[in-house]
């Protein structure tokens, strides 16, 4: 509804011609701004880093059993009845493991990626009003409604030089 909104008010500026002569009009991509700042790119970084080694520890799991399934579709029909069953209760093992130590990672990131949003959301909106304050504009719309912009008019660029510029 709001990108409707949003494509019925330019497609009237377009339309208007001589009232609307003065209009300026600028494009953000404010998921671009956001995930392009400083900022974000520290945290990035930082996320790897502090969920390395369970990602890690995901990886060996897939390989441990990767490992066994193979094992038991190659030698599987030789193996005595003993060493079938404890292999395969090992395999599900693993994939349970492998299961919850998954969902827990994903979760974890979650909320990281969450906690790191609320902390840049403010910053985010102060670049863009500042923006917006020092360009005068009369409509800005978000890049997703616009099927192409001349980069004069995208400000996208402008909004990460300024989020970078906050502390």
């Amino acid at each position: 509804m709001r990108k409707l909104t949003q494509l019925v008010l330019l497609t009237t500026a377009l339309i208007s011609g001589p009232v609307f002569a003065e209009m300026k009009i600028a494009v953000l991509n404010y998921q671009m701004a956001l995930l392009e700042s400083d900022a974000a790119k520290k945290y990035a970084v930082d996320a790897e880093k502090k969920f390395s080694p369970q990602l890690t520890k995901l990886k060996n799991l897939e390989s441990d059993a990767k490992r066994i399934q193979d094992r038991l579709m190659k030698d599987g029909e030789r193996m005595q009845q003993a060493e079938l069953e404890r292999l395969e209760l090992e395999f599900k093992q693993k994939a349970r493991d492998f299961q919850t130590q998954s969902k827990d990672l994903n979760e974890a990131k979650a909320v990281a990626d969450r906690d790191m949003l609320q902390k840049l959301k403010p910053k985010l909106d102060k670049a863009v009003e500042d923006v917006l304050k020092s360009g005068n504009y009369d409509l800005v719309l978000e890049r997703g409604a616009v099927v192409d912009v001349k980069p004069q008019f995208d400000i996208t660029l402008r909004v990460i030089e300024r989020m970078n510029q906050l502390r």
